[in-house]
């Protein structure tokens, strides 16, 4: 089936449809006038991206779920505003630019590339409030609710605003980068991030195994050069697509950034919106609204979903069974994946529905220090999607992509990988608000163990 061949909304669908249901993780703002005049403002301004990206995903994505592609999904927890700016854009895209470089070169696949990036300010959480030194706060939402700093806790709709502008800015940068030659597969040795804070971790066997595929492309450059197969005129090595990705948490914010075109309705602010594990409710207001979308859709899906809730979930989001339409993104933990992703698996495989299986190994292996500190243990994280691969052959299914929270800076939040960071390194360049990330070296780590994965897939000895 064609994806880009979609139809209409429901007509039973609007994009405030959703007001008529239960919404959890709803913000509550004080000023109800304000938010109405943002919410108008935001309803005037133009798209941040168009319904012709959206549509290019929409045919990527039924690739990986034909097995015709592979899905690198990462960037921030959650983003904040300060990372607006040159340096952390950068960083992130050269950072999936070499993930998907390994990929490509060791899984022997396209890759379509999704950076949690451009407006993912808003995050879930557990509790509405917090105690600090005895008293009571909200709970910090994400730049585009409410500040990290005590004074600076109360939802402000005028920070909705600030989410768009910043959006844009950060997606202009990256269409201005992949345009301008950042993604030149001629030169990939740009995409290095070589100024490392804490040179006692980086760890060399990491780089010259990087090295050494980026020497191989080189030598296949030079021959497709030589025989006259390099056309300057061919985008493909020159350039590659990047798209944006957020949460689809505030629905007042993505409901004003929502536009018809030809008669179906997009979500213009990016081009690919997920689910949380928190608000996957059949009757709840998240699904009523990403029902009507014509943009790909992701779901979390963790331990709490009950396989007979897949098959209805999917009949909402996917009525037409179009192939990539949805995304489910598994988040269990290392212990847990082995229990629950099976039948999961079989209840996909018992309706008509093609999704995108991709495994998220972050978000259920989170723990804390003694000392209070949050982080998460690489060994856990590649043993979870180590797992899920396995799992996903044994039941005749097929894992099309990955999820992961990771960033180029050179932080110490996750324990473990090729550098061996130890729980006594955190404290070195621990940054995040949220949740701990992969750093750069983590992020090479996990790439090149995919590609090994497929690699050995492709072995003529695996099968003696």
């Amino acid at each position: 089936m064609d994806s880009t061949n979609t139809q209409a909304a429901p007509g039973d669908w609007s994009p405030t449809s959703w007001k008529s249901k239960k919404v959890l993780q709803d913000v509550a703002y004080e000023n109800q006038e304000e938010l109405t005049s943002v919410l108008g403002k935001l309803n005037k301004l133009p798209p941040l991206v168009s319904h012709y990206e959206i549509k290019n995903l929409r045919k990527q994505l039924a690739e990986v779920a034909e097995n015709k592609r592979f899905l690198l999904q990462g960037g921030d927890c959650a983003e904040l505003f300060d990372y607006c700016s040159h340096e952390p854009i950068e960083s992130k895209l050269k950072v999936l630019l070499q993930m998907s470089l390994i990929l490509v070169w060791g899984g022997r696949t396209s890759v379509t590339r999704i950076a949690r990036m451009a407006g993912q300010y808003a995050k879930p959480r557990s509790k509405p409030t917090e105690i600090v030194d005895g008293k009571e706060y909200t709970a910090f939402r994400g730049d585009n609710v409410n500040g990290i700093a005590l004074a600076e806790r109360d939802p402000d709709p005028q920070r909705l605003l600030g989410a768009y502008f910043h959006s844009a800015a950060t997606i202009n940068y990256v269409r201005a980068l992949i345009s301008g030659g950042f993604a030149d597969l001629h030169h990939p040795e740009t995409w290095n991030l070589k100024e490392w804070k804490f040179a006692h971790v980086e760890n060399p066997a990491v780089r010259a195994e990087y090295q050494t595929i980026v020497n191989r492309l080189n030598d296949s450059l030079d021959f497709m050069r030589t025989i006259g197969a390099d056309d300057p005129s061919k985008d493909a090595i020159r350039t590659v697509d990047m798209f944006t990705s957020h949460e689809g948490l505030l629905l007042d914010y993505e409901t004003s950034l929502t536009r018809k075109v030809d008669g179906k309705y997009y979500n213009l602010g990016t081009h690919y919106l997920w689910i949380g594990d928190r608000t996957r409710q059949l009757d709840g207001g998240h699904v009523e609204y990403f029902r009507g979308l014509e943009n790909p859709v992701g779901v979390k899906v963790g331990p709490s979903m009950k396989p007979e809730e897949l098959g209805p979930l999917l009949d909402i989001l996917d009525p037409n069974c179009e192939p990539g339409k949805v995304t489910l993104i598994t988040r269990y933990g290392h212990d847990k994946v082995s229990v629950y992703l099976p039948a999961h698996i079989a209840a996909v495989k018992a309706t008509n529905h093609k999704v995108v299986w991709c495994c998220d190994p972050m978000h259920g292996n989170t723990e804390s220090t003694a000392s209070g500190v949050k982080t998460r243990r690489f060994d856990h994280i590649a043993t979870e999607l180590g797992r899920a691969f396995r799992i996903h052959k044994e039941c005749q299914s097929k894992l099309g992509g990955v999820h992961f929270e990771l960033t180029g800076d050179p932080v110490t939040e996750t324990i473990g990988g090729s550098m061996n960071l130890q729980e006594s390194d955190l404290g070195r360049n621990y940054q995040t608000f949220c949740d701990p990330r992969l750093n750069y070296e983590q992020s090479l780590d996990i790439a090149f163990m995919i590609a090994k994965y497929y690699e050995g897939e492709r072995s003529p000895m695996k099968h003696l």
